[in-house]
């Protein structure tokens, strides 16, 4: 019997380019491989399922299985993680020195469901305290003009939100009209050095490891989804994908932990790969819902305090079944 031939389209990532050029197989499927930018990804799948398997961020795909989505699986791999105290971003010469400095303030936002947004306004709650109806919410573009996203929140009570169409977060923060912006992708203004613009926790690093050890939240940004239609057909696909990103993943793992040569050009990755080994334990990038329970269960109760998801989801609804022991 002839494999089963799939669309994928993920980032070249390197703890899944193993599975994607070849040398890691999901027994049963050949591989057509999409490598784009993951805004991309996301509104291509989001919009028309053009593939498919497909990165997916995750604040979609829980929105979307919130609202009872047609045509949407996944299975609990996790290509992206982050933590995102350090993506908050304010003026240089304004007056927001700390994160409680917000309370009371305004902030802009490229999008009401994007999960780094909701992982910082969920730290911003929890950690600083300072309630979610006690910032004034503006989303426009980061950089350009804004590009509309086609998920829809259900905004709690009480929000204050705004949408602009003619503005940039970027101009509008260093015009002084908003306080600071929160955002995945670091602004072009600070990549290029500009001295106008600078991260509000810039001692970040001490600031996100507190996070894990506090919470034992490892934020996950993005997952893998499939097209309902694809799983439904052929559902032993959810665990040798599963299986095959899994094996793919420990390559990469061993290759940055490599003391002999240096397989990633970073000084002392290894080091670095070791430390997080000591933090996160042997396997610092899980895949699977057991391991990952404790920020799955967190993320789902943020989504639902903001009005990501339109209804609570539960960790068990976000993947079927024959893939949740695995």
């Amino acid at each position: 019997m002839a494999d089963l031939n799939l669309d994928i389209a993920i980032s070249d990532y390197d703890h899944v380019r193993d599975f994607t050029d070849g040398k890691v197989k999901a027994p049963g499927i050949s591989l057509n491989h999409f490598d784009l930018p993951v805004e991309d990804i996301f509104e291509r799948f989001t919009n028309t399922r053009e593939w498919h398997v497909s990165e997916m961020s995750m604040a979609r795909y829980v929105s979307l299985i919130s609202q009872g989505a047609d045509n949407l699986s996944g299975i609990p791999v996790f290509p992206s993680r982050f933590f995102r105290q350090h993506a908050v971003y304010v003026a240089s010469d304004g007056n927001i020195d700390k994160p409680e400095d917000l309370a009371g303030k305004k902030v802009g936002i490229p999008e009401w469901v994007q999960t780094a947004v909701v992982y910082t306004r969920a730290w911003l709650m929890h950690d600083i305290g300072i309630p979610l109806n006690d910032i004034e919410w503006v989303r426009a573009g980061i950089n350009s003009l804004a590009n509309w996203s086609q998920i829809k929140p259900v905004l709690p009570q009480g929000i204050r939100y705004t949408e602009i169409n003619d503005r940039s977060l970027m101009d509008m923060l260093i015009d002084g009209e908003l306080d600071a912006v929160i955002c995945a992708h670091p602004p072009d203004l600070f990549q290029a050095g500009d001295p106008r613009i600078r991260r509000l926790v810039e001692n970040f690093r001490a600031v996100e490891e507190g996070y894990w050890e506090k919470h034992r939240i490892f934020p996950i940004m993005h997952t893998v989804a499939i097209r309902g239609d694809t799983y439904n057909q052929d559902p032993w696909i959810g665990p040798a994908l599963f299986e095959a990103l899994s094996e793919a993943k420990n390559r990469s793992l061993a290759r940055a932990l490599d003391g002999n040569i240096c397989r990633f050009p970073i000084p002392w990755c290894f080091d670095y790969a070791e430390k997080s080994k000591a933090m996160f334990g042997d396997d610092f990038w899980p895949y699977g819902i057991e391991a990952n329970r404790t920020t799955l269960e967190a993320f789902l109760q943020f989504c639902n305090e903001q009005g990501v998801t339109h209804r609570k989801v539960n960790v068990e609804e976000m993947y079927p079944e024959n893939v949740r022991k695995l």
